[in-house]
């Protein structure tokens, strides 16, 4: 079945509330529409749990739904793995472990459901469509995407940002908040800060339409 639509979802952050009033406002279709998320569930925000769990409902509607791994996934997984305790921690890891019940008891992944476990370990490095590359964080330019690293993958940003190189399709990616979408000829950026008090955002395609849904 072809797409009747493609919708990309930008960097929740545990914001739960947002993702369901951008989920209403779309009307994304389950039996019709393709949804992506671009990485970055957890951390920072009030319910990174919560959020999860949502999107796992979503998973029960439909087989149209296709989630990237964000850098704070990747940590979070370092994190229970016994690595890198400090990296997740310093970058919000601390709001995952409340929401899981989990911060008197260390690193373990015991707390964590495994069906999370389950999602976590199956997040995408990147998707190819049509027109479009998607991904969390972006590129390193030069090098061929099958020998692109999972680190770049994930964590990259001002030689990806920065940069003019032509990857082959334009580049659909979070990672880097900004206040409005990034809109360059070899790049879009949909992170917009939602857990900063900014917004959401969402990219509709083939029609190109941006979504938005405050803080």
């Amino acid at each position: 079945m072809m797409d009747k639509r493609i919708f990309i979802v930008g960097d929740i952050h545990g914001c739960l509330d947002m993702l369901k009033r951008m989920l209403d406002k779309i009307h994304w279709q389950p039996d019709k529409d393709r949804l992506i998320f671009l990485g970055d569930y957890i951390d920072r925000g009030d319910d990174p749990k919560g959020v999860v769990d949502f999107i796992l409902e979503l998973e029960q509607l439909s087989s149209r739904i296709q989630c990237l791994v964000g850098n704070h996934e990747a940590a979070f997984l370092d994190y229970l793995s016994g690595k890198e305790k400090k990296l997740f921690l310093m970058n919000g890891g601390y709001r995952t472990l409340e929401s899981y019940d989990a911060t008197r008891e260390g690193p373990n992944n015991h707390l964590v459901p495994p069906s999370h476990m389950d999602f976590y370990n199956s997040l995408q490095k990147y998707l190819e469509l049509e027109d479009y590359y998607v991904v969390h964080a972006g590129f390193r330019p030069g090098v061929p995407l099958p020998e692109q690293h999972f680190e770049d993958l994930v964590w990259i940003r001002d030689p990806f940002i920065f940069s003019n190189h032509d990857f082959g399709k334009r580049v659909i990616f979070g990672h880097t908040p900004f206040s409005e979408p990034l809109l360059l000829e070899n790049k879009i950026g949909l992170d917009t800060g939602a857990v900063y008090g900014n917004k959401l955002t969402c990219l509709e395609l083939p029609e190109f339409k941006f979504h938005f849904v405050e803080a």
